[in-house]
């Protein structure tokens, strides 16, 4: 574990704050005026009176363009995260796909090869469909990114750590590559969230979250985001969104501005549980590999130390005996679920090759792990069993 790893510092000049703590429970929630309410209000309608002179003087048109709860939610993410806006979509794969078609218009997509499957099939399948070029390359080593740029490159795209095997880009070395060759740099900050890394700290122009994971934290609602400080992109984004109607329902915006005040607490006990399962599986004599960026092992562990305040609640790991080995170990499992998605307060087992499908680059022996807020301890001795 860094040294340093809950010092927070000001992202933004004009923030009220030093602290992510601070910032988390007030970013985006002001008391409502009308009423004092200290908690949001739900704001169901779907159309807004105008002006006498045609004029929407409140801001608001029409839901699928704009929400209270949903500009609510975008602030308070926005702020975490040391952008300047952003625009929240009904998934996670929404807010990508946006992402890539704007990029596509302005040039060739360069991005992590060891991605999550539906962003590779976004990149590999639906990118292409509508003329985008895409080249994908291993961005953990900047000499395999370096190797694919030219000047037709309008954007990087890093997912970092990466799903599943918890690979680790440099943020900063690939925001300066980034810039050489004139493109936008994007970060998938799903795993770390703003808690743990700042990619727009370290040079990045956009930030993605799958909102849906540790944002939401209690796996009962759906929903991505993209912040940033280029207002170019950010408002092309918006225009897409709304033209799509790929928006969030109102609720799901409240959701997730309920959860932004618990994620500091929530993501720091899973990365500080996390950090020990992860040493106690690297001890197992069954587990013959373990992918987690906070141990030594990690080939980039030293990039992650540089660039995050603590390395997360996701592992992987791969057992002996193959793929039958791995499926009987998460069925015996008793305190981890066997699910699907991750971030939420239970901790879940997944056999990730058979969820990814034929030619998967998963390896059949391996195991993800999402790391709950249950006692560390019996975890571990809930993962020694099924192991045994």
């Amino acid at each position: 574990m860094p040294d340093h790893r809950w010092r927070v510092t000001r992202l933004k000049k004009n923030s009220p704050t030093d602290s992510i703590d601070t910032l988390a429970v007030h970013a985006g929630r002001p008391t409502e005026t009308g009423t004092g309410d200290v908690t949001p209000a739900i704001h169901v309608t779907t159309t807004y009176e105008r002006d006498p002179d045609g004029g929407y003087h409140r801001g608001f048109n029409y839901v699928r363009d704009d929400n209270p709860n949903r500009a609510a939610v975008e602030a308070g993410i926005a702020a975490l995260e040391g952008a300047d806006s952003g625009v929240a979509f009904s998934s996670g794969s929404a807010a990508a796909l946006a992402l890539f078609q704007i990029a596509a218009r302005r040039g060739t997509i360069v991005a992590t090869d060891a991605a999550y499957h539906g962003t590779l099939r976004q990149l590999r399948e639906i990118v292409p469909s509508f003329g985008g070029e895409v080249r994908l390359a291993d961005t953990c080593s900047t000499v395999a990114v370096e190797s694919v740029m030219d000047a037709s490159v309008s954007l990087l795209f890093v997912e970092t750590p990466s799903n599943p095997l918890l690979g680790v880009s440099d943020i900063e070395t690939l925001a300066r590559l980034a810039k050489a060759h004139g493109a936008a740099l994007a970060c998938d900050n799903t795993f770390a969230t703003p808690v743990l890394q700042q990619p727009l700290r370290l040079g990045a122009d956009l930030v993605v979250h799958s909102s849906t994971k540790y944002i939401g934290g209690h796996s009962d609602v759906m929903g991505g985001v993209v912040v940033g400080c280029r207002a170019e992109w950010m408002e092309e984004l918006k225009q897409l969104r709304g033209a799509s109607g790929a928006a969030p329902s109102p609720f799901d915006c409240w959701l997730f501005q309920r959860s932004l005040p618990t994620l500091p607490l929530r993501v720091r006990r899973q990365a500080n549980s996390a950090q020990r399962i992860a040493e106690f599986l690297m001890h197992h004599e069954k587990v013959t590999s373990v992918h987690y960026p906070g141990l030594e092992s990690h080939p980039n562990h030293a990039v992650a130390r540089r660039q995050m305040i603590a390395f997360g609640g996701m592992i992987s790991f791969q057992v002996q005996g193959g793929r039958q080995a791995a499926m009987e170990t998460a069925a015996r499992a008793r305190l981890f679920t066997r699910a699907t998605s991750l971030g939420g307060v239970e901790s879940l087992i997944e056999h990730r090759a058979s969820i990814e499908g034929p030619g998967t680059p998963t390896p059949e022996d391996l195991l993800r792990l999402s790391i709950g807020l249950e006692d560390e301890n019996e975890l571990m001795e809930d993962l020694g069993q099924a192991l045994d």
